[in-house]
This record gives structure tokens, sequence and C-alpha cells, in this order.
């Protein structure tokens, strides 16, 4: 009776520590909300308006700049998209519903109306906010954001997703966002290749 209990016991700690375990590993997985956003500033603003993934309407601009440790995906700049694009196994997936850069006063009043949701293949997904955060970007001439070439700093701000990496095949993800008068419409069809 006593080693029944005795191995429920250690059975159940196992457990918790495993759980444990894969709970940090989920969380060290996300990026931090300063790196986050300054990260993803950067590969957006590192493209002109013509090869923009934010302007892309069909997902031939996704795979420029891509890092090699995560996957950026875009929003619009007000419009809908629907995007096609082939993502690298074992890469996780990062992306605004809704965002903004600014002085921290804009980023208060965006924030305050920000609305969105995310869908992957059927599944609503959890939703970062963040309110407000300095952050780093730099910037090529000609992007659609400042149109000028240099280093900055500013907020950022936004609700945003973290996908781990997902398996081979086919997945659909819908992105949509909204804050006041602004709004975002995406809808993905991603291709995860093989290992």
């Amino acid at each position: 009776m006593k080693i029944r209990a005795v191995a429920a016991a250690l059975t159940a700690v196992m457990l918790a520590v495993l759980v444990g375990c894969g709970t940090r590993a989920q969380a060290q997985d996300r990026l931090s909300s300063k790196t986050l956003q300054s990260r993803w500033w950067t590969w957006a603003l590192s493209e002109p308006e013509s090869t923009n993934p934010v302007a892309d309407q069909d997902g031939s601009a996704c795979k420029r700049n891509q890092p090699r440790d995560v996957w950026f995906l875009a929003g619009t700049f007000g419009t809908q998209a629907e995007r096609t694009c082939n993502v690298p196994h074992g890469v996780r997936l990062a992306f605004p519903l809704v965002n903004l850069i600014g002085r921290p006063v804009d980023c208060a009043v965006f924030m305050s109306a920000a609305e969105g949701s995310a869908v992957l293949d059927g599944r609503e997904l959890e939703v970062d906010t963040h309110p407000g955060e300095t952050i780093s970007a730099r910037s090529v001439a000609g992007n659609p954001f400042t149109s000028t070439r240099g280093h900055f700093t500013t907020t950022g701000c936004g609700l945003w997703g973290q996908v781990p990496p997902l398996g081979p095949g086919k997945h659909t993800l819908t992105i949509r966002g909204r804050s006041g008068d602004f709004s975002v419409s995406v809808n993905y069809t991603l291709t995860v290749d093989a290992a």
C-alpha cells in the first residue's frame, strides 16, 4: 500500500516537473515585447514599398529578409490581403494583428481601441497585448513607413501573435485587427516544408 502511494506521489511530482519544464520552454520560445517589436519593425522597414511584405497582396514578398530563428508575417496598411507563403520547417511564427509606432500618447490612444483575433487551422490563438514599449529599429530609404534610411528609437505597441513551429503541410491563418477607423484583414495559406 505504501509503495503504491509513494509511486503515485513520485509520478505526480515527475508530471509536475515535466509540465513545468514544458511551460518554461514555451515561455522561453516567445520573444519579449521589446525584442519582438524591434525586430519585426526592422524587418518591415527593410524593404521599399514595391517589395515590402506589408504592402504585399499575394505573399510573393513574405520571404524577404526573414531571420533564421523566427518567421515574421505582416498585416496590411488597412486593406485586405490573401497571401500564400512557404515557411521553413522548425521555425516559429510572429506577427501583429494590429500595431503602431509613434509617441507614447499615440500608442495610448491606439491601444484603447485595439481589438483583434488570429485563427490558425480553425483554432483561435492567444493574443499578446503590448501597450507601449520603447524599441529601436533600422530602416531603408523608400520604406513605406518612414521613407528614410536610418536607425531610430520610438514607442511600439499592438496586439501580437506568436506560434511555435508548425508541422509539415498546409495551414491556414486568418488575422483580423482593428483600432478606430484602421482595420487589418489577412488570410494566409502557409505551407511548411518537411525537415
